[in-house]
């Protein structure tokens, strides 16, 4: 019979017990994500990196625009299939945690309560927030490339390490629901662009942004419903709600209005990718 305390038959805390220590020196269980202590805490160290990237990219593309392209095919197979592997532990290690929290206290306990917002969560949301930071080396890849560079990849890139960041600090215990997507979205995103650099050719490169869509529109009836019954609950008592939601206004707000500029620049991007050529051809 399933167990829900143990979702995936054996538990995969003790190898990661073991590897953070190995890694950092410390137990995990004595993680604390404290601004100004915890690295990349503060704003200012999230402002100075947004600024550092964009000014690394296009002085990159400067410098680069009478150069050759770079071959870099080995090291972008070798960082795709690694953020492929990282993405897929830290999926399974936060199922490992959310799904005994669904299971005891229900969906709306899971996203809203303040207890379902735990330390061994906060250091999983902590390691991810990290992991945003090393994604940017995606667009390093696509400069020395000189691949054309949209202004979705470097806007959802360098704010998607500042929504991770803005819950980190609110505390906003629905957060497990767009970052499990999101994980669920790179695992076969990242192994799409190992297979393509290898040369292969990927027919469900189409359903992957279908799936970036599906990905947004799903996490903003969490983050909007979330929202609306802090607000009902706390200003607006007369109006339906369901209780209170644990985080901060500013967190909220926040994630509710990058989200949802996401999902409309994903649909342009999938209306101009593959909408206008499909249309093309019909012509021609």
């Amino acid at each position: 019979m399933w167990n829900p305390e143990r979702p995936f038959g054996i538990s995969f805390e003790p190898l990661f017990e073991k590897l953070y220590k190995a890694v950092t020196g410390q137990t995990a269980s004595e993680f604390r994500f404290i601004e100004g202590v915890t690295p990349l805490s503060t704003p200012t160290e999230v402002f100075v990196s947004c600024i550092l990237y964009l000014a690394i990219i296009f002085g990159g593309q400067y410098l680069l625009k009478n150069r050759k392209p770079f071959k870099l095919d080995f090291l972008f197979k070798v960082h795709n299939i690694f953020l492929t592997l990282v993405s897929l532990g830290l999926l399974v290690l936060i199922l490992e945690n959310i799904i005994p929290i669904y299971a005891r206290g229900g969906l709306l306990y899971a996203i809203c309560d303040r207890n379902a917002w735990t330390q061994r969560l906060e250091l999983l949301y902590y390691l991810n927030y990290l992991v945003k930071y090393y994604e940017l080396i995606d667009t390093l890849f696509l400069v020395l490339k000189k691949k054309k560079l949209e202004f979705l990849h470097y806007y959802h890139h360098s704010l998607t390490m500042v929504l991770c960041y803005s819950q980190l600090m609110g505390n906003t215990s629905v957060s497990w629901v767009p970052i499990t997507l999101n994980l669920i979205v790179h695992v076969l995103m990242y192994y799409y662009y190992y297979r393509a650099t290898s040369g292969a050719r990927i027919w469900w490169k189409k359903y992957l942004t279908t799936l970036q869509i599906t990905q947004f529109v799903l996490d903003l009836g969490f983050v909007y419903f979330c929202t609306y019954t802090y607000f009902a609950f706390n200003h607006f008592p007369y109006m339906p709600n369901m209780g209170t939601c644990s985080g901060t206004i500013g967190a909220a707000l926040f994630g509710c209005a990058l989200l949802s500029s996401y999902l409309v620049l994903f649909i342009s991007f999938f209306r101009k990718t593959y909408k206008k050529p499909a249309a093309k051809a019909k012509k021609n």
